[in-house]
């Protein structure tokens, strides 16, 4: 069940580092991605601004990656691991669901839109699972642990 929450991170990393690979085809990768007109509209203002919104998306991902990737806290200890851990997974329940439910209201479902907020949904579901496996088993060693005098 750990697994989970790593493969998880490994999923956040490898869309950070898409989003970055990404800005070699930006007009490509705004319009498959399903954010070509809102971006036209960021770079009316500036042109960089959709190049930097992509960078900051890009190492907003890298760190859910991080967090779950580095979950045991070895040689690298991360605060507030199981807040961010439940959060990641939250916001990619919204995330997923959410896009669902407004579709389906405004009846515009298409394919991209179904598969990322599939990917959105599968990503939490490792997430909430993997976390709630790592913190239920990392109780229940503090605990035995606790019993036995050790701390």
């Amino acid at each position: 069940m750990r697994a989970l929450l790593k493969l998880g991170g490994y999923c956040n990393l490898v869309i950070s580092i898409l989003h970055i690979v990404g800005l070699f085809w930006a007009k490509e990768f705004f319009r498959v991605t399903g954010v070509a007109e809102p971006m036209n509209q960021l770079s009316a203002l500036h042109y960089s601004l959709p190049y930097l919104l992509t960078v900051l998306v890009a190492i907003v991902f890298a760190l859910f990656g991080i967090y779950a990737v580095y979950e045991e806290g070895g040689f690298i200890k991360l605060p507030f691991r199981k807040n961010v851990i439940y959060g990641i997974a939250i916001s990619y329940f919204i995330r997923g669901f959410g896009e669902w439910i407004v579709h389906a209201i405004l009846g515009s479902v298409n394919s991209y839109e179904t598969l990322y907020s599939s990917i959105a949904i599968a990503i939490g579901a490792m997430y909430g699972l993997g976390g709630w496996y790592l913190f239920k088993k990392n109780k229940t060693i503090r605990q035995t642990n606790e019993n036995r005098g050790d701390l």
